[in-house]
């Protein structure tokens, strides 16, 4: 399941984190973070067992790094995974806080 289009990406305001879904419904995933105004702080970042290997953790932090960059916010990445990508991702480097 490499494909990006087997997994939806939203955020869950209401608990703090973005959650990735696979096309079946399963929850695969969550990238959990705290909103300080205008600043997004990853605190951590969780992939469901059954999926680890398969692209969901990476298609969770590009879809939550895209909607930050869109509703025009900074982040903090506290959590190694959601640094991690942004390292190795240059596109959202701009997004990290300064």
């Amino acid at each position: 399941m490499s494909d990006d289009s087997d997994v939806t990406v939203k955020d869950n305001a209401g608990e703090n984190r973005y959650e990735a879904t696979l096309a079946s419904g399963q929850l695969a995933g969550f990238a959990a973070y705290e909103l300080h105004g205008g600043l997004v702080v990853f605190t951590h970042t969780e992939v469901d067992d059954a999926v680890e290997g398969q692209g969901v953790g990476s298609a969770l932090a590009r879809g939550a790094l895209a909607d930050v960059a869109e509703r025009d916010l900074k982040v903090r990445p506290l959590c190694p995974f959601i640094k991690e990508y942004i390292e190795r991702h240059p596109e959202f480097q701009h997004l990290v806080e300064g």
